[in-house]
């Protein structure tokens, strides 16, 4: 009967290098050592190093203390297909969106990335419609595709419970950034934005801002809600008031606040303060006012959310919400690597809800005095 000698405790005897004899010695087709230099240098099989690469128990401790060292010494750096070979993962995991706003997309890249390299995964970015019919049929073909071990969802598909319920179903592992909860513990991350959003209003009605209006995002966007209820209650609860009048929908776009921006401060009773629901409104608002020689703060009070660098850069300064848009990013792939590793329970425990911060710059300020 044959035996895995890892299984039974041998060490492998054949190839093995002998002591002070160094044991780079490559491949003659290799430029740099792989994985099929270090089993043949320690005299073992590709399996029962990626066994190690993957800190498998399946391998004796003398085994893999041999491996380890010929890994340091030959400086082996293992590619996620090498890893793979003794485990069912791909080391590749799927980023779904559909959202215009390319500096929150960058953002949440640069989270992912950032937990994706110390753990040796690849990511693959996949662009969805929300609206199409063949949505779901596409990501399921998309991961099957790809081999993906998981995928991180954004908004406005992390609001769609058929997806995520399709994905269940299969079996595909997955995670939601959303603005409510959506799912389980250790499947989603929440950006607590209903909370915080009497923050801004306190800082408007504290100005002496009354004539206060807001530029909502799409109304199929379960963010647009809660900013909208949150930003309103806050005001009503301080005395204030958000008339229907002074809510107009945008698209997240910096040429929607543009046009919205011109709309609002032409208006014969112009409001004195505009929350655009994106850093990107936001910009378009002062440009509007800038056309229409309406000098920020000075007259019109300006605020955004998401604190992206456009925030910082432009003239004024944004008076903003910082949404930790890559530290959510990075919690999410934290819970589904520890998901995939069949450790819900921990997924479950990291946290699920963050709430942003109100950040103070110089597109707000007092309101103007109308005699």
């Amino acid at each position: 009967m044959y035996q895995s000698t890892e299984r039974a405790g041998i060490t492998p005897q054949a190839s093995r290098p002998e002591k002070g004899s160094g044991v780079r010695n490559l491949s003659k087709e290799s430029t740099s050592p792989t994985i099929n230099d270090v089993a043949r240098i320690a005299g073992v099989s590709k399996r029962t190093v990626s066994r190690v690469l993957n800190e498998s128990p399946k391998v004796n401790q003398q085994t893999r203390e041999l491996i380890q060292k010929v890994i340091k010494q030959l400086k082996y750096v293992p590619s996620p297909q090498a890893r793979g070979l003794a485990s069912s993962r791909s080391y590749m995991l799927g980023l779904l969106y559909d959202d215009p706003n390319a500096l929150f997309i960058h953002a949440v890249q640069r989270g992912i990335l950032s937990v994706c390299v110390d753990q040796g995964y690849e990511l693959v970015v996949h662009p969805c419609d929300h609206r199409a019919r063949t949505l779901v049929a596409g990501v399921k073909k998309f991961i099957t595709r790809s081999k993906l071990d998981g995928v991180v969802i954004l908004p406005p598909l992390s609001a769609n419970d058929k997806l995520a319920a399709a994905l269940d179903a299969e079996g595909f592992h997955y995670v939601r950034l959303a603005a409510v909860p959506v799912d389980r513990p250790e499947r989603m991350v929440v950006s607590d934005d209903g909370a915080v959003m009497a923050d801004l209003a306190r800082h408007f009605v504290e100005l002496g801002h009354r004539e206060i209006a807001i530029i909502t995002g799409p109304k199929y966007r379960l963010a647009t809600e809660v900013r909208l209820e949150g930003f309103r209650n806050g005001l009503e609860a301080l005395g204030g008031s958000l008339p229907a009048a002074n809510i107009v929908e945008g698209d997240f776009s910096y040429e929607s606040g543009i046009e919205l921006g011109h709309r609002l401060l032409t208006r014969r009773q112009r409001p004195t303060a505009i929350f655009a629901s994106n850093d990107e409104m936001a910009a378009g608002v002062i440009h509007a006012a800038w056309t229409l020689d309406i000098k920020v703060p000075q007259q019109l009070s300006v605020a955004g959310y998401d604190d992206s660098p456009l925030a910082s850069k432009i003239v004024p300064p944004l008076t903003t919400f910082h949404r930790q848009n890559e530290t959510m990013a990075a919690l999410a792939v934290q819970k589904l690597l520890s998901c995939i590793a069949g450790r819900s329970a921990e997924a479950a425990e990291l946290p699920s809800a963050l709430s942003p911060q109100l950040v103070l710059r110089q597109s707000s300020g007092p309101a103007p005095d109308r005699g």
